[in-house]
């Protein structure tokens, strides 16, 4: 491998998302990730049908660029080819339940002594301890109990959950982060990040206002955002609009493009604080206006004013975008049958250009790493 972090090796042992995903993030940026699977390896490997030159879509999209050994962490033989992979190891990466984890010695306690300097990351539900670290967990579960579920969705309908695994996906993103601050230190030691504190952490602003004296969080229609107003989703002509204004130079500009110059002037409006103050008299004029012509068309008029934004669009739209070609966020891994295509990675650097080798088979590196 190549890439910034090659040279750094690191264990990963888990299953699905949350911990697959960090390691990826990391594999990709040259780190040389060895994935620990035991009889049928990662559950993900089962995950849909879509197979591509024999890797499944699911498995691949969250473990390409590592390599795979078969390990059973359950026998001693397993613990010791283990231990001997620790000793050359600068981190290790495990998303399990705690009792799990310490039950196969996967900790920084247990492992200290095989290589003081490792580092080992635990991606857990609810953290390594306290009443709640053997709960199961799941990515909708947290979102439900982190209040992410509650405050999404329209005030007279149901809560929503996200779309897509935001609370895998962050945790992941927050465990590499973390493991490579370790490291950084380099003395060793036990990282431990949890789904439901890596969510919790993404709602800053709105923790920060009700624990300082505010109302719990409200749901707006549209996915209106608490503060700045206008900055939600706009029904048009033809599509949805997502529009985003944050001061009030921004305000104005836009009320001269939409031919209606006093409303920039209006003491309802002209102002950020007047406009959050008269939230619904405003949108009632806005969403009127936007509704005469299509998404497209506003998106094309506002954004040369340095207004933020535009029209909504589906997956499959987005990924065939002149955007996504020209930052190359398409990849095609080679493989026995064709290309298998995923998406890359978002961290550019200058001058070096990043590399993807296909997902591995299950224990395809045994008799690489172990002799």
């Amino acid at each position: 491998m190549t890439g910034p972090l090659a040279g750094l090796r690191i264990l990963e042992v888990g299953h699905i998302l949350a911990g697959p995903f960090a390691a990826m993030l990391l594999a990709d940026l040259g780190a040389d990730v060895i994935k620990i699977e035991s009889g049928a390896g990662d559950l993900s490997r089962d995950v849909g049908s879509q197979v591509v030159g024999g890797h499944n879509v699911y498995f691949a999209s969250l473990n390409r660029n590592k390599r795979s050994v078969g390990v059973d962490l359950g026998t001693p033989e397993g613990q010791e080819a283990f231990h001997a992979m620790v000793r050359d190891a600068h981190a290790v990466i495990v998303n399990m339940r705690p009792s799990t984890i310490r039950k196969l010695g996967l900790d920084y306690r247990t492992l200290q002594e095989f290589n003081p300097t490792v580092v080992c990351v635990a991606v857990t539900g609810y953290g390594l301890d306290g009443p709640e670290a053997e709960w199961p967990a799941f990515d909708y579960v947290v979102q439900a109990g982190t209040g992410l579920a509650a405050m999404s969705g329209d005030p007279d309908g149901p809560p929503m959950l996200a779309g897509y695994s935001a609370v895998d996906n962050s945790s992941a993103i927050m465990a590499a982060l973390g493991l490579l601050a370790k490291v950084h230190e380099g003395r060793g030691g036990q990282v431990d990040v949890s789904l439901y504190d890596s969510m919790l952490s993404q709602l800053n602003y709105k923790a920060a206002a009700y624990l300082n004296g505010g109302p719990p969080p409200a749901r707006h229609r549209a996915g209106a955002h608490t503060f700045y107003v206008p900055a939600q989703l706009f029904e048009t002509a033809d599509g949805w609009l997502a529009l985003f204004v944050t001061h009030d130079e921004f305000w104005r500009r836009l009320c001269a493009e939409l031919d209606e110059p006093d409303w920039g002037s209006d003491k309802r409006f002209a102002t950020m604080h007047a406009r959050f103050a008269n939230r619904e008299a405003l949108l009632a004029l806005l969403g009127a206006r936007l509704r005469t012509d299509t998404a497209v068309a506003w998106a094309e008029r506002l954004r040369p004013l340095g207004l933020a934004v535009g029209a909504v669009v589906s997956l499959d739209e987005a990924l065939d975008s002149e955007q996504v070609k020209r930052r190359g966020m398409v990849v095609s891994v080679d493989t026995d049958e064709g290309p298998l295509r995923l998406l890359g990675s978002p961290i550019r650097f200058e001058g070096t250009e990043l590399t993807y080798a296909p997902p591995p088979h299950l224990h395809e590196h045994t008799d690489e790493l172990l002799g």
